[in-house]
């Protein structure tokens, strides 16, 4: 089956090539996708301009908003099937594929109830006019989604998306999209018009790039990694493109002496653990009070200690990484930190029933690391945290400011004086308080600092970012 879609069609791609998609539980091949490239891109750029030009523009807000509350529906109606296609491909439990499964349906849900919502304002000027603004949408809005959350990351982006009224051309990631290719079928099913939602498979530096250099797209959404995210950025300035960015992170989570470690350790190991640690929010770094220190570490190596990790199929706390560069550099990081003299203080087991050919890695917490040693500063994007010790809270802020990224932190203490310094004082795009991502809050506004990147995802934030205000002034005689 043809893995492009443009024009509510599957039609073949002009290379005619493939590109093979692994099971990562055991490596073998799921099944190919199409190798989309740059006459595809243009394609199905030249059908979302169609269709925002002649179709979704004359679709009102509340028809928009009926439209993407039927896709809610019917996602939650193949939930099941969604989160199957979502575990096999991306390896993940299946517990967690369907926490996403469900995940996918409510920003649909949440973008329907917004369409009709997005308003402007009416600014006082000087006599003689009357000054108003309109939120308009850009028109064609690229979206490159990234393998580790495709339902995810596709809802919160897209659904913004086409709920302030602009059609859409998705890119989605070449190791898992399998779910997506689904929802855009069931999108066609619930009567989304011709055209407004595109999606073309293919390598990043082929169909990617094209879209993102593309000189018809009016706005970029991008999620990946700050490497790719520069690439992007410098590639859709010469089009004076707006980008918006979720990229990378290094997380910390600081726990002071009067925490509440029944509610730290648990949320710890998830933060770090949920989606085998192939999370740009996950909570990476551990800060933990000196006099506490040693009690909470040694509670959380008894977690990782715990942890079992296997084929998605089982359904333990982890699954396999994506592919096996990415497990190799997982262990090359930390075979470098034994190297360098550091110890490990827990580490979970991978199950006997896990094949050879899959690609597992025993989450692993490293105590005692220096803040400034690279397991602590870069983005290791596997299930590997560093405990790190601290005496102030001075040097706690200093140190979990001390990366170059900016997406999440955490702060566990009972002070609600500290609780809101350090809310301020920590640079992060969120800051979450005896607590880690609230649930992973669809209403809640997303997004980084610094290599984190800009813009906001998720909750209204996300709608002014797919929007230009328009200002509007009068006059009239008095």
């Amino acid at each position: 089956m043809n893995t492009v879609f443009i024009d509510n069609r599957w039609v073949e791609s002009h290379s005619a090539d493939v590109i093979p998609m692994l099971n990562p539980s055991d490596g073998t091949v799921i099944r190919d996708i199409s190798r989309g490239n740059s006459q595809d891109i243009d394609d199905a750029v030249k059908s979302a301009r169609n269709a925002y030009e002649n179709t979704w523009s004359k679709v009102s807000a509340m028809e928009r908003g009926r439209l993407l509350h039927k896709l809610s529906q019917k996602l939650l109606e193949h939930h099941e099937e969604l989160a199957l296609l979502e575990s096999a491909d991306c390896g993940k439990p299946l517990t967690q594929a369907k926490s996403d499964a469900t995940a996918v349906a409510r920003y649909f849900e949440f973008y329907a109830g917004a369409c009709d919502k997005l308003h402007g304002e009416t600014i006082p000027y000087s006599d003689g006019f009357a000054v108003l603004t309109w939120r308009e949408p850009h028109g064609v809005t690229g979206h490159i989604v990234p393998w580790n959350y495709p339902l995810q990351i596709f809802g919160r982006c897209v659904a913004a998306a086409l709920a302030a009224g602009n059609t859409c051309v998705v890119k989605p990631g070449e190791d898992a999209c399998l779910s997506i290719l689904r929802v855009v079928e069931l999108a066609k099913e619930v009567g989304l018009p011709a055209g407004v939602l595109n999606l073309v498979t293919g390598y990043g530096h082929e169909a990617g790039d094209a879209l993102v250099k593309h000189p018809d797209v009016d706005h970029i959404s991008f999620t990946g990694s700050p490497t790719v995210g520069t690439l992007v950025t410098k590639a859709a300035a010469d089009n004076h493109t707006p980008v918006t960015l979720e990229l990378g992170g290094k997380s910390p989570q600081v726990v002071f002496a009067d925490a509440d470690f029944n509610e730290v350790v648990p949320t710890v190991l998830k933060a770090i653990i949920q989606n085998t640690g192939q999370t740009c929010s996950a909570g990476s770094r551990l800060l933990i009070e000196r006099p506490v220190y040693e009690k909470v570490l040694g509670l959380i190596a008894e977690a990782f200690n715990k942890t079992r990790v296997g084929p998605a199929s089982m359904d333990l706390e982890c699954g396999p990484l994506i592919r096996k560069t990415q497990q190799e550099r997982v262990q090359k990081y930390i075979q470098s930190a034994l190297d360098d003299g550091l110890k490990i203080a827990g580490q979970g087991q991978v199950v006997p029933e896990a094949a050879a050919e899959g690609f597992f890695q025993a989450p692993t917490v490293f105590r005692d690391v220096p803040p400034d040693h690279k397991l602590a500063r870069e983005e290791i994007f596997g299930p590997v945290l560093v405990a790190i010790p601290f005496d102030s809270e001075d040097e706690a802020v200093e140190i979990a400011n001390g990366t170059d990224f900016g997406l999440v932190a955490s702060v566990w203490t009972k002070d609600g004086a500290r609780q809101l310094r350090l809310a301020r004082r920590i640079r992060a795009g969120q800051v979450y308080i005896n607590n880690y991502g609230a649930g992973g809050g669809i209403e809640l506004p997303f997004g980084g600092i610094k290599a984190s990147g800009h813009g906001r995802e998720k909750g209204f934030e996300a709608l002014y970012g797919f929007t230009v205000l328009k200002t509007v002034a009068i006059k009239y005689q008095g």
